[in-house]
């Protein structure tokens, strides 16, 4: 972003997290998934500043610029959360809109229900933790099967144990291509696949119900699963009426194969933009 202003912010157990702010206004902050850097949630879209916000965004520990974590198990959500906390400390935001995809999304949830008075809105987009499904088996061995590529064989190992052949026809080539470009950016890939083994594991919070707790004008973004089976639309759902006055924005069903709006940083970027209209920010 040509007028970013850098942000660099020491946290109490010693990471570093590179960021960024740009922009004026009330604050919105950026949280990116897994294996993601602060570009991958609203794709260099500046219509947040155009509609006059104060956008931050960083990179999560051991992720993008930011620096490893002292241990390679403190990727949890704990630590996520304290680290959002100590970003919105350092900018000087008492009060902020969320936007987090995936594991930012997750993190989102976790500090609203711990500091709900610093949180002004929520967007949770292609949420995928479910409270309910187990933290052991077949799905974290995937995830322990990527930490294992990416330290043994870097981009092209991680890529391999991906298993593309699994992802739709219609969106292989496209989420080759992102994925490459994700891994690529990191400058302490080993950290990388840390948070792959612990994230997964980590519980951002217990219940379906804990989520009645959050009062704040929410919207949940899903997408279908066609495009994006690892976020599966019947979790967005589940958050979307669990959350008082929640909104579900997902791409119409049947519609001729096109980009989720998850993945378009200017489509996502209106629906921020108007849920901070309707919190009145």
């Amino acid at each position: 972003m040509p007028d970013a202003r850098p942000l660099s912010i020491a946290t109490e157990d010693g990471v570093v997290l590179a960021g960024e702010s740009s922009g004026a206004g009330s604050a919105v902050v950026l949280l990116h998934g897994l294996t993601g850097t602060r570009r991958y949630v609203v794709m260099g879209s500046r219509l947040l500043e155009r509609s006059g916000h104060r956008v931050i965004a960083f990179d999560a520990r051991g992720h993008g610029r930011s620096t490893a974590a002292p241990e390679p198990g403190a990727y949890g959500y704990a630590r996520l959360a304290a680290d959002l906390a100590a970003v919105l400390d350092r900018a000087g935001i008492e009060r902020a809109l969320l936007a987090g995809t995936s594991m930012g999304a997750h993190t989102a949830v976790r500090f609203a229900l711990e500091h709900p008075r610093r949180v002004t809105a929520l967007a949770l987009i292609t949420p995928a933790f479910e409270p309910s499904s187990s933290t052991t088996g077949q799905g974290l061995a995937r995830w322990d099967a990527l930490a294992r590529g990416l330290r043994e064989g870097g981009v092209e190992g991680f890529v391999q144990a991906y298993e593309l052949a699994a992802v739709p026809p219609a969106w292989r080539a496209r989420v080759e291509t992102l994925l490459r470009q994700r891994l690529s950016a990191h400058e302490h890939p080993a950290a990388v696949a840390d948070a792959l083994e612990v994230v997964p594991r980590s519980r951002p919070f217990e219940d379906m119900a804990q989520l009645a707790g959050i009062q704040v004008p929410t919207v949940v973004v899903a997408s279908r699963d066609e495009a994006d089976p690892g976020h599966p639309l019947a979790v967005g759902e589940r958050y979307a009426r669990a959350i008082t006055g929640a909104e579900l924005v997902v791409e119409d069903a049947g519609a001729p194969p096109r980009s989720p709006i998850a993945w378009q940083g200017g489509q996502l970027s209106k629906v921020i933009a108007a849920l901070a209209t309707r919190a009145g920010t």
